[in-house]
């Protein structure tokens, strides 16, 4: 993994009216990595993070070359989210992203979708361990979630 140059980087709140291009990102971001969502289940999670979660909620940005090419949402010290485009995986901006986080509110929390091999192997490559496991999805899908946290 090669690491972001310091000065083509920046992390910064989002602004409401680029919501639809931080859904784009996690849109192509999922389609990338979440093989294991059915079709009907992507489509209602893409209405609400397209219509509700990116318009209402402040995430983290992290631009390169002044573009957004990912972003996390953090509720005082767990992710909520992290989506990297997928072009731009591999890099370190999830790590520069969680190292921002870690700074701000200490050792983090995360719940991660079991099936998604390749999220799992990044977090634990962060240090994080397994806390537990929940046969769902927030939402009571059949989507088993880890619960890692930070040693």
């Amino acid at each position: 993994m090669s690491e972001p140059e310091a000065d083509s980087i920046r992390i910064r709140w989002s602004e409401p009216q680029e919501a639809a291009r931080l859904a784009d990102i996690w849109r192509r971001s999922v389609r990338a990595t979440h093989d294991f969502l059915r079709e009907e289940d992507f489509r209602d999670i893409d209405i609400l993070v397209r219509e509700h979660y990116l318009p209402q909620t402040r995430v983290w940005v992290i631009d390169v070359d002044d573009a957004p090419a990912g972003f996390m949402g953090l509720s005082g010290a767990h992710v909520d989210a992290l989506f990297i485009d997928p072009g731009r995986r591999a890099r370190g901006l999830g790590r520069a992203l969680l190292d921002h986080a870690a700074r701000l509110a200490g050792p983090l929390t995360v719940d991660v979708n079991e099936q998604n091999a390749l999220a799992v192997g990044f977090y634990e490559r962060m240090g994080f361990r397994r806390s537990g496991r929940s046969p769902h999805d927030d939402a009571g899908r059949p989507y088993p979630l880890l619960h890692l946290r930070q040693d």
